[in-house]
């Protein structure tokens, strides 16, 4: 019946749009791949796939077992690999997804007392500006994510780690440099600079301008936080940025945060995990170590 090889090789075909291609991938002949999927579609009483000319079309069945194998063999790959490392006496890898942007240096500050304390594990940090979180989360692609709006669905935990305040960034010449805070409509002259994400994950569109109707002259996107804020610096524009991020490069560039309203825009980290994993020790040190990382900076 449905075995493993099987979702695999239905993968690799939708992969490499061939039998001849998913076999020398899977180190097998064709001749042996079409004869195993001929008998699970003999035994399962369905079409996989309709050949159309040289292609090879899923059917509806086959695309169920797609997503099936799309969802179960990373599963399955992560378990084979920590088992390994387990047998081999080491710990694994922590992989973890940023979704926030301008946390990376927020990130670094965890990242090195960890790794002094947890010699056996290594960290992989994937950085994406179109990054799937949930979906990585749920596909097993990493451990935890990094985020500063979490969804709160079944099988996932996301723990506040950091507090912090989203401002306006501008150089010292600008004229709001020295305003106790922005409003909305004078942001309708000036270049938006911001990283290159959708407009409805940007807090300076959702909870600043939108619900004020208002958009800016121009909107400019730059995927570096360093350029972004030289950008700044030399009045190309202005940017949204955490205050804590700001006040660092503020010591070195001639650029102010500006309170974003009368009452400000707070925002919180979040690290999110699967509950099923919560009880791994590293993991769970990650994260503790990343709450009281964000104590310590507040306190000082």
């Amino acid at each position: 019946m449905l075995e493993r090889t099987h979702l695999a090789v239905i993968r690799e075909v939708e992969r490499t749009g061939t039998l001849t291609a998913a076999a020398e991938v899977l180190c097998v002949t064709q001749s042996a791949l079409s004869h195993a999927m001929k008998k699970l579609e003999d035994q399962l009483g369905t079409q996989i796939w309709l050949r159309e000319g040289r292609t090879l079309r899923l059917t509806q069945a086959g695309e169920y077992l797609l997503a099936v194998a799309n969802r179960m063999l990373p599963q399955l790959e992560l378990a084979e690999q920590r088992v390994r490392q387990f047998a081999a006496g080491e710990r694994g890898t922590l992989r973890i997804g940023m979704e926030c942007h301008p946390c990376y240096q927020w990130l670094l500050k965890v990242v090195s007392p960890y790794l002094a304390a947890w010699p056996d594990v290594d960290v992989d940090v994937k950085q994406k500006f179109q990054f799937g979180g949930i979906g990585a989360l749920f596909g097993y692609e990493i451990d935890l994510l990094v985020t500063p709006d979490p969804l709160f669905k079944p099988g996932l935990h996301f723990e506040p780690v950091f507090d912090y305040e989203q401002v306006l960034v501008v150089n010292r010449g600008h004229p709001l440099a020295n305003a106790a805070y922005a409003k909305p409509q004078q942001l309708t002259s000036e270049t938006l600079i911001t990283y290159p994400v959708d407009i409805e994950r940007l807090d300076i569109y959702t909870q600043f301008l939108m619900p004020a109707g208002i958009s800016p002259r121009r909107h400019k996107c730059i995927e570096t936080t360093d350029i972004m804020l030289q950008m700044v610096a030399s009045g190309r524009g202005v940017a949204a940025l955490p205050r804590w991020l700001v006040e660092e490069y503020a010591e070195r560039l001639d650029v102010v945060p500006v309170q974003l309203g009368k009452k400000g825009v707070a925002k919180q980290i979040y690290l999110g995990a699967r509950d099923s994993e919560l009880h791994i020790d590293y993991l769970k040190a990650f994260i503790e170590l990343a709450r009281q990382g964000a104590t310590a900076d507040s306190s000082t």
